[in-house]
């Protein structure tokens, strides 16, 4: 558990960074005082995520192959492994970054973005977009350090995209008068300094990675595939769902998607520790894998799922408290803030769900079950989201659709973490089959309890 909840917390010293950065920028554009320029952020920000998402299933790849061969004591494979998913991952976000620069109008308007707030958006977009490739080496590279168990290591180079963001925002945006357009630049800047950070300790202190060839490439590519697809799958289905969300907020005006906006970027940073274990603990089991510990596995699945109710608890109570200043200090009407006072009073201690959900993609993917991953997300962010929110907002209006897709989470949260146990399980009972498949071979077992200890 020490472990754990140590990794968890370095790499969410490193992802507060991360999350700091749109944090940062939207607290400083609402200072310019228009909240349609907070509702441009909060539409721009939804489409980038997708390119996030991306790479967090590259990222994903990245730790479970390496950690997986580390384990086995393979550093030569680890390392090449690395260089390949590294290379593919440069490839895939510049393309990606190609396709959101010339459609940012057209993706922008699909969720609702109009006039003066469209066009601020495409500007963002599109100066943001540019920096895809280097935030996907400095991400992938900073799992390889998580990989080798080097949290430390991987915060900094996370830690150091906060710093960078929160010295060059106010100086583009105030002192050279760039408003909105500086704090893109500043984001940018904040992408290069963390790819900087993540691959010079690979290069000083991990032989670097090998050299790229075409054949090597080739026969990564299935195993690179395997993971790194279904996690793709699996992560952008998170994007798919806030689309639906600020599509249905944006029919409620620019005040309550500029609340939106502050929400999407509170909730990371409020509960970046959960996001941080998913990441955290995938080395953690895919070594314990590796090595056929089969019962640590399963005792780190339970754990880390204990770890998330306690946080989740405690930042519960911290949101209650501090909603209302919040709300006051990016500026937001009374709509904005009645979406902010919903999140945090409702829509917080459920977020514990997500959190179990979190850590189950992670064990499934490290587990050679990735596809389960794939499913439990579109089912969560599709049929979890669409009539929770459409029901919630004609109850509540656009607080609706924000408690109304926090509750949708909660069935899917427990079928999560009941199958992550059940799966480790049968690896320790020798009934699951080790070289992966998408079917429930062990589901035959029937014990009175999922979470009790096996005959």
């Amino acid at each position: 558990m020490r472990h754990t909840v140590v990794m968890a917390f370095a790499a969410s010293i490193g992802l507060v960074s991360i999350f700091l950065v749109d944090f940062v920028d939207l607290f400083f554009i609402s200072l310019l005082g228009e909240e349609s320029l907070a509702a441009a952020v909060g539409f721009a920000g939804t489409i980038l995520y997708f390119g996030v998402s991306i790479t967090i299933g590259l990222m994903i790849a990245m730790g479970a192959l390496a950690a997986q061969r580390l384990g086995a004591g393979e550093p030569d494979e680890a390392r090449r492994i690395a260089t390949s998913v590294i290379a593919l991952g440069l490839v895939t976000s510049s393309v990606i970054a190609l396709i959101f620069w010339i459609c940012a109008p057209y993706l922008l308007g699909l969720l609702g973005a109009k006039g003066d707030t469209l066009d601020h958006a495409v500007g963002y977009l599109r100066i943001v977009v540019l920096s895809m490739p280097i935030a996907a080496l400095g991400m992938m590279s900073a799992g390889l350090l998580r990989a080798h168990g080097d949290a430390r290591r991987a915060m900094f180079a996370t830690l150091s995209a906060g710093i960078v963001n929160a010295v060059m925002d106010p100086i583009l945006i105030f002192g050279f008068g760039l408003g909105l357009d500086g704090a893109a630049y500043a984001s940018v800047l904040a992408r290069c300094a963390m790819a900087a950070t993540a691959v010079v300790p690979i290069l000083r202190h991990y032989g670097g990675f090998a050299r790229l060839e075409l054949g090597p490439l080739r026969l990564d590519l299935r195993p690179i595939a395997a993971i790194a697809i279904p996690a793709i799958l699996t992560n952008i289905a998170t994007p798919i769902g806030n689309s639906v969300v600020t599509r249905a907020v944006s029919g409620f005006g620019d005040s309550a998607v500029a609340g939106y906006a502050v929400i999407g970027r509170l909730t990371p940073l409020a509960f970046c520790v959960v996001f941080a274990l998913s990441g955290a603990v995938g080395p953690i089991i895919g070594q314990n894998f590796g090595a056929k510990q089969y019962d640590r596995v399963k005792e780190t699945i339970l754990k880390a799922a204990r770890f998330v109710a306690a946080y989740v608890l405690v930042m519960w109570g911290v949101l209650v408290l501090a909603q209302s200043f919040i709300a006051n200090q990016f500026g937001l009407s009374e709509e904005g803030s009645r979406l902010v006072f919903w999140f945090a009073a409702v829509s917080a201690p459920l977020f514990f769900f997500n959190g179990i959900l979190f850590v189950s993609n992670a064990s499934f993917n490290n587990l050679r079950r990735p596809i389960w991953s794939t499913w439990l997300n579109w089912l969560r962010n599709t049929v979890g989201v669409v009539p929770f929110i459409w029901v919630g907002a004609i109850i509540g209006g656009a607080p609706g659709v924000i408690v109304g897709r926090a509750v949708g989470g909660v069935m899917f949260g427990i079928l999560g973490l009941w199958l992550a146990v059940r799966l480790a399980r049968a690896y320790e009972s020798g009934d699951a089959d080790p070289d992966g498949g998408s079917g429930f071979p062990f589901m035959r077992k029937r014990p009175s309890s999922p979470f009790s200890s096996p005959r």
